[in-house]
């Protein structure tokens, strides 16, 4: 058994990414459950669905809820 509190860090699987320019691979740990690490990609990027919060016509500007309305009743929503 070894003593070294950071041989778990050392001997955890590494990134798959690979450099452009060099060729050579990510030396970084993936993310548990990822084949990449932190930095090129894993766990990244907004949450999916409702979560996300872009859905609700609550953050839009007052001007575009506005022309939802006037599509609503002048085409029979048609538009947006």
């Amino acid at each position: 058994m070894n003593d070294n509190p950071m041989h778990n860090a050392h001997v955890a699987p590494r990134c798959g990414a690979k450099s452009k320019r060099t060729g050579q691979p990510c030396r970084a740990p993936a993310v548990r459950g990822w084949k990449v690490c932190r930095m090129h990609g894993a766990r990244g990027g907004a949450p999916k669905g409702e979560a996300n919060g872009t859905t609700s016509t609550a953050f839009k500007p007052k001007k575009q809820k506005r022309r939802d309305v006037f599509y609503q009743n002048f085409y029979g929503g048609l538009g947006r």
